[in-house]
């Protein structure tokens, strides 16, 4: 009897704690957004700097490329995203909501389910090596869905000279996709310069490199609440 009636009082504080703590923001003041890319372009390593802009990582955990959010077994011995994680960070008034996504092609479908709980996508490339495989396939299903992704160029500190080429490559696949020359022009011209192994990411190539927040400018400005949405990830947030 006092086992249960413990376990009863544990679930009544939990159920209370949540109410109290864990409420929905009002959706203008709320961003779902999925980091999409091809394997080892940099997407876990963009969630650490993003969780260090928030607060949430230390400057050495980011640095020493902590990969908080593979957290599987299986992930840390491979060195890959195999199941997509959600984490929260608060930016001003605003929540994020943050899903690191895997990026190999087997995992595909986990990308594509994910992308029914997001308002917009980041869709990062590393600028040396362009659009791969399944950069392709992320963005078929991110225009299936009308989105207009935001672009964020990676690594660009090694190859600064193939900004121009990696943009035309993207360019031409959204046209190969079927893309509309807004939806073109409004992706290339909010394009995200970034380095997230060095924590910092730049809206024009000759702005300082400091920190994250041009990209969470970026993602407050361009990627907003969709009216038929009404999930709130809270669930899924891992602190």
């Amino acid at each position: 009897m006092y086992r249960r009636t413990l376990a009863s009082l544990e679930r009544y504080a939990a159920r209370s704690y949540s109410r109290r703590f864990c409420h929905s923001p009002p959706p203008n003041l709320l961003r779902n957004v999925a980091i999409v890319a091809h394997v080892d372009h940099g997407k876990t390593t963009l969630v650490d700097q993003l969780l260090k802009q928030g607060g949430l990582l230390s400057k050495e955990a980011a640095s020493g490329n902590a990969r908080v959010m593979d957290s599987n077994n299986l992930e840390q011995e491979r060195g890959i995203t195999i199941l997509s994680k959600c984490t929260s960070i608060d930016y001003g008034d605003i929540k994020i909501n943050i899903i690191d996504t895997p990026g190999h092609q087997d995992f595909g479908g986990e990308v594509e389910r994910i992308l029914s709980m997001v308002d917009s996508v980041c869709l990062l490339t590393d600028v040396g090596e362009g659009p791969k495989p399944q950069t392709k396939f992320i963005l078929e299903k991110v225009l299936e869905r009308g989105f207009t992704p935001l672009l964020v160029l990676n690594k660009v500190d090694r190859a600064e000279d193939r900004i121009e080429d990696c943009q035309m490559e993207i360019m031409e696949l959204l046209e190969k996709l079927g893309a509309d020359m807004d939806t073109i022009d409004d992706c290339l011209e909010n394009c995200i310069y970034a380095s997230a192994k060095n924590g910092w990411a730049i809206a024009n190539t000759d702005d300082q490199r400091i920190d994250m927040i041009p990209l969470l400018d970026r993602i407050v400005q361009k990627i907003h609440p969709r009216k038929s949405l009404r999930v709130n990830l809270k669930c899924y947030v891992i602190y």
